[in-house]
């Protein structure tokens, strides 16, 4: 097997997606249950609409998320393994929306705190579970799943092959893998940084679009559907952008720069810029375990 997740690029990635609380020293959960309650919610009360801005960490939001179910195909009966769950969004709408069990994983403490919060203050305490672990060595059981579902995550993982065979083990014989996923552009010049996954380069782990196919297949994945959304993604961040220079600053929800912090703005310009300069690509897709 191939190595996982060193404790090094563990404490990176922690670092990255929690450096409020370094700073601070008050958890990501404490700062968004406060700011619920300054919003006039009650944070152990909340609807799936109140915390949208919080729980769909990846372009495109809750329509990305459903235009993934439905090019997968989700059926009620499925189990789903969300990997990459930051906290939970996907995992809660495909429970509600595809009415599918759903555990998610995420390598980041203060993530899988806020996911399994936020599902308990939702109601779908039932329906969805999370896990804190490296996402090529979960623990999990052999062939518990139907599906792997991963958005905007494998960017953050520099140990590709160990996930995909960790996917082989935890998927049953002809089982699916979802992804909507940012790959490297045909533009070779470097990022412009930070981006939301990434302050510098090191967590930033893109891949082409065609070294991921190739990681896929050698791995025994072969595809279904695949199809590059950038056009889709670069209009929804441009409008975002637009957005969180005006309104959003005044927006009564708790969204995302409650999470990364004064710097999201500029990573959210960012985005839109390596999306625009070809630099970065956006790829949606299904894979069939052969």
């Amino acid at each position: 097997m191939t190595d996982h997740v060193s404790d090094h690029d563990a404490r990176v990635l922690n670092d990255h997606y929690d450096a409020l609380a370094t700073g601070s020293g008050e958890s990501l959960m404490a700062r968004l249950r406060a700011a619920f309650h300054d919003a006039g919610c009650n944070p152990d009360h909340l609807t799936l609409d109140e915390v949208a801005g919080i729980d769909q960490l990846h372009l495109g939001g809750r329509a990305a998320s459903r235009s993934l179910a439905a090019l997968g195909a989700l059926r009620p009966d499925q189990r789903v393994l969300d990997v990459g769950c930051g906290t939970g969004g996907a995992s809660r709408l495909v429970a509600t929306e595809a009415g599918c069990q759903v555990v998610g994983v995420d390598i980041t403490a203060a993530f899988i705190e806020v996911a399994e919060w936020l599902s308990a203050a939702t109601g779908l305490t039932q329906r969805t579970r999370f896990v804190c672990a490296d996402a090529a060595r979960t623990s999990l059981p052999d062939g518990a799943f139907d599906v792997i579902w991963c958005q905007h995550a494998l960017m953050n993982m520099p140990d590709m092959a160990g996930v995909l065979e960790e996917w082989r083990r935890l998927l049953v014989p002809g089982g699916r893998v979802l992804l909507h996923e940012v790959v490297a552009g045909d533009n070779p010049e470097a990022l412009a940084l930070p981006v939301p996954w990434a302050r510098t380069t090191a967590t930033s782990h893109l891949m082409g679009r065609e070294a991921l196919q190739v990681s896929l297949a050698e791995a025994g994945f072969v595809p279904v559907s695949v199809r590059d959304v950038t056009e889709t993604a670069l209009a929804w961040r441009q409008k975002h952008v637009r957005r969180e220079a005006g309104v959003e600053k005044d927006a009564r929800l708790p969204g995302p720069a409650l999470i990364f912090g004064a710097e999201f703005a500029e990573m959210g310009r960012n985005l839109r810029d390596n999306l625009a300069a070809d630099k970065v690509r956006i790829l949606e897709g299904v894979w069939r375990m052969a």
